[in-house]
């Protein structure tokens, strides 16, 4: 393997090529934990992780070294062994971003499989990931947080959890270890630091060969329509996006280097790009307190952070950088600042070149998926960033824009600069949805005997490589047959200096469809309105039938748990208010309206009435595909 401390810069789509010609390099590590195992031997007495509690204390840093950290994940390991965990056993980590979390996410791996959770969703969808992935061990906080409360409801639900491993995160004497309240018999609490004491730190008492096949981990896709999908991944396919998406960075991530990370560790981007990744480099990892980019004052004392830790680079959502423009970095010194890294939904050419020019960091954005275990393409750190553009593929990688049937059947590849169907083929791929019936539409066959991904996401690829998002295929807005891309009118509203963050969705209509609306969010001086935003907008959107039918200015958009912006949510908010705006304009009383989305019935649409007129709303509604559910109060 070449000197993993400077590899050259890639910069262009020829660089790519070349730096991928020869496959994977032959002796990278077979797994995370020899991955681990090598840093600890090269680099033991570097830091691996830092980290702070909160951000008035951010200069009172804890420190844990390559040779620490693989203690402790070795000990995690043993740990989960002794439970029971094997090859084939899922650990689940339901916690925040702690140093504890890294341990845990890698001795997992090195016993079994480990399953990241979002603590932010509610106990009833996390019991039915644990229940469908069969977990056996739950690590999650101890007594006195808000996790536990929940586990109680976690636990009386997902009956196939043996054992809870909790974490005492709390300053002063130690928690007990209890089981929470109402819990169920069957469950063995364990306190994790007083376990891993007792264990071996200088190897894995199994005597475990991983495998490059074995799988490693279950991660859950984004959560953004439902419940999350489980994505299987292999430690073959993990190490190789961690020395492709290295490999890509180029010289701007070496030893020397200190990545923030403040997005979520039960996110592939985190884990990765703030995690495998630096320490197959042997950099270093901050962690911005337990909450992250949520922890309270973090964003207004970002620049400080940055110039006091030295921070080389982070990973950043663009509703972040959005966020991070309401606070000047004039006053602070940001030369350690290599690159920042955006990803998770497009970034508008507008917010970028804002950012550039406003905060002196130079933005690299990128795409990445759950399915190509994080990072599938990526703007050059060191080459030419074409704003808009989420960059080139990565070596060893091979992108093609595509033209499907109905069926989703292969019809052909697209022309330069046409727009289609995102497919991805590379070592990096996962192996699958854990549920076989989610694979349905998963995969492209070409005709050249390759496994190709079906992404979901449009877009185009230009005569240099660089690949172009337009838009998911799901989030089309289709009026009277018309496709329209809400790239466009975001990008339009992106244009208002006073626009942070914008998403149009098709609300549906009983004639056309759908139609075009708006959702925004504003910088806090801001002082124009909705009609100002939608003449700004009309005038920069070429297609009359992409003109919004209306904006809405929200006081703060809805976000999934890594700062995407939750589009089902503002089409359930539009779904109730077509449902409403019929029912008013048709003569029909009702009491209330609300959406939902149900995982089997789709969009429900519930209507409380106090008159038995169950049929007419029924009737007036009918061109809807929406569901009915009527509660009718005086019985019908």
């Amino acid at each position: 393997m070449e000197d993993a401390g400077a590899p050259p810069a890639i910069l262009t789509l020829t660089d790519v090529i070349e730096a991928g010609c020869g496959g994977l390099p032959s002796d990278l590590p077979t797994s995370s934990y020899d991955l681990l195992r090598r840093s600890a031997e090269r680099h033991g007495e570097r830091t691996a992780l830092a980290s702070f509690r909160d951000v008035a204390t951010h200069r009172e840093v804890r420190r844990m070294s390559y040779g620490e950290l693989f203690a402790d994940v070795t000990r995690a390991a043993n740990l989960f062994g002794m439970l029971g965990v094997g090859a084939q056993d899922v650990v689940a980590v339901l916690l925040p971003n702690l140093p504890e979390t890294h341990i845990a996410l890698w001795g997992a791996e090195a016993a079994g499989i480990v399953m990241p959770l979002n603590p932010m969703l509610e106990a009833e969808p996390l019991a039915s990931l644990l229940t469908a992935a069969k977990a056996r061990v739950l690590v999650t906080l101890g007594a006195g947080s808000d996790l536990f409360d929940k586990v109680g409801a976690i636990l009386s639900r997902a009956t196939a959890i043996e054992h809870l491993v909790l974490i005492d995160e709390r300053e002063g004497p130690p928690a007990p270890a209890v089981l929470p309240a109402p819990s169920r018999a069957g469950v063995t609490v364990h306190d994790f630091a007083r376990a891993l004491r007792a264990m071996p730190a200088d190897h894995l008492v199994a005597g475990r060969d991983i495998a490059p096949g074995d799988t490693a981990s279950y991660f859950c896709t984004g959560g953004t329509t439902g419940l999350p999908k489980i994505a299987v991944r292999t430690h073959a396919q993990v190490i190789a996006n961690s020395w492709m998406a290295a490999r890509m960075i180029g010289p701007a991530l070496t030893e020397e280097s200190l990545l923030f990370c403040g997005l979520p560790l039960f996110h592939v981007n985190a884990v990765m790009v703030t995690g495998l990744i630096p320490f197959l480099k042997g950099a270093s990892v901050l962690l911005g307190t337990p909450q992250g980019f949520r922890a309270p004052g973090l964003l207004p004392r970002f620049w400080e952070i940055v110039e006091h830790h030295r921070v080389t680079g982070f990973s950043a959502v663009p509703t972040l950088l959005a966020a991070l423009l309401e606070y000047p970095s004039e006053a602070f010194d940001l030369s350690s600042f290599r690159f920042a890294i955006c990803g998770a939904s497009p970034l508008s050419a507008d917010l970028l070149q804002r950012f550039e020019k406003t905060c002196r960091v130079s933005i690299s954005e990128g795409y990445g998926l759950t399915e190509s275990a994080c990072v599938a393409s990526l703007n050059p750190i060191d080459g030419e960033h074409r704003p808009g553009s989420v960059g080139l593929p990565l070596p060893t990688e091979d992108i093609r824009i595509v033209i499907l049937d109905a069926a989703g059947a292969f019809l052909r590849d697209c022309e330069v600069d046409d727009i289609g169907v995102v497919t991805i083929a590379g070592p990096n791929l996962f192996s699958g949805y854990l549920d076989d019936r989610h694979n349905a539409g998963a995969w492209v066959d070409r005709g050249d005997g390759r496994k190709w991904l079906n992404t979901g996401d449009l877009g185009r690829m230009d005569a240099d490589g660089y690949l172009w998002l337009t838009g998911r295929a799901k989030d089309l807005i289709i009026r009277g047959g018309h496709n329209i891309d809400p790239s466009t009118i975001e990008e339009a509203l992106y244009s208002h200096p006073d626009v942070v963050l914008a998403a149009a969705i098709g609300r549906p209509d009983g004639y056309a469809g759908e139609v075009p609306v708006a959702f925004v969010q504003l910088r806090s001086d801001a002082a124009t309105d909705a009609p100002a935003l939608l003449a700004h907008a009309a005038a920069r959107i070429g297609e009359r039938a992409a003109i919004p039918r209306r904006i809405a200015i929200l006081p703060s958009m809805p976000l999934t748990a890594v700062g995407k912006i939750h589009k089902p949510s503002l089409r359930l908010i539009e779904v109730a208010a077509a449902a409403r705006e019929v029912l008013d304009q048709a003569g029909i009383p009702f009491a209330d309206i609300c959406a939902r989305d149900d995982p089997r019935r789709g969009t429900v649409v519930r209507i409380s009435i106090d008159a038995p007129n169950g049929m007419a709303v029924r009737d007036a509604l009918a061109r809807f595909s929406f569901q009915i559910d009527i509660d009718c109060r005086a019985g019908n």
